[in-house]
């Protein structure tokens, strides 16, 4: 099947405008065909949205923004994945429902915004009933959050730099901040205010912000914009696990892990902006341990 919203890829704020459907790829390193790396529960989120049964979660392969540091690199270049179709997408929804995950989490969305709405929509015809996470490193366009309205329970976006300086040289996206936060705002239209069942998220939004090395003023800015726009009536999540891989050797002033005093100083600065619906982190979670590993365990059908 042809989407007619890959005749000129715009999907996210890249504005590629490459015919996916003629086999281009756009930045994200993606054509029409869809990809995805590991559908299984996934224990590693914030404890409202992972819990205790997990979070049935899907990483599809490709990226829109490519960060230097990202984590997931061998998914986000494309590296790792299997093909899936429209079908199989909707067999894993149900079947992460059936072993007893909390929500669906959609990570790295974007670029396949099309084929997951028609996923969901025959998924929920077919019994589930499981809220939605849509899981972002948030360039996408406002138009494609708008398309996904009434289908997303709850929105996961980061919020990664203020600065355009930084937003540039870590990830070629010099207006992120200004795309990103149009993009929340209606994300915030969409969802409201955050509610709970059995102190699960069921609908709301967590904005997620990595702390990096050598950019607690950045990191202030950020929290700051958050606090005035939309106080407590969204979960902000503080993350410290950022961990330096390979890549970043040619990024010398982020080649090395937060220090404790960063991320205690950013924390305060919260605190003293008046944060109360916050998660924290502790412990070592700069740790690759924290990495999954993609095996593409899910992806295709049990024989």
């Amino acid at each position: 099947m042809n989407y007619k919203e890959y005749d000129e890829c715009d999907l996210c704020c890249r504005h590629c405008r490459v015919n996916r459907n003629q086999g281009k790829l756009g930045f994200c390193g993606m054509d029409a065909s869809m990809y995805a790396a590991r559908a299984a529960l996934h224990f590693w989120e914030e404890p409202c949205i992972s819990g205790e049964a997990g979070s049935g979660t899907v990483f599809f392969s490709g990226c829109s923004l490519q960060c230097v540091f990202c984590q997931n690199h061998d998914i986000a270049v494309a590296k790792t994945g299997k093909q899936i179709s429209l079908e199989r997408l909707t067999e894993i929804f149900l079947e992460l429902q059936a072993k007893g995950a909390l929500n669906i989490n959609l990570v790295t969305p974007t670029h396949y915004v099309p084929q997951i709405k028609d996923a969901l929509i025959v998924a929920k015809q077919q019994g589930l009933t499981l809220p939605i996470v849509y899981n972002t490193g948030t360039y996408d366009t406002v138009d494609t959050i708008k398309s996904l309205d009434g289908l997303i329970d709850i929105y996961l976006p980061d919020l990664k730099y203020y600065s355009s300086e930084l937003s540039t040289r870590y990830s070629k996206a010099p207006e992120y901040f200004k795309n990103a936060t149009e993009a929340i705002h209606e994300m915030y239209r969409q969802v409201g205010e955050p509610k709970f069942e059995n102190e699960q998220m069921v609908k709301g939004m967590i904005v997620r912000h990595l702390a990096l090395p050598n950019a607690l003023h950045d990191s202030k800015k950020i929290l700051k914009h958050l606090w005035e726009t939309y106080g407590d009536h969204i979960y902000v999540s503080i993350m410290n696990q950022y961990t330096p891989l390979e890549a970043v050797k040619k990024y010398p002033e982020i080649n090395r892990k937060l220090t404790e005093r960063e991320y205690d100083k950013l924390i305060d600065y919260a605190l003293d902006l008046g944060y109360s619906n916050a998660f924290i982190q502790e412990g070592d979670t700069a740790s690759e341990s924290f990495i999954p590993s993609f095996t593409c365990e899910g992806i295709e059908k049990d024989s």
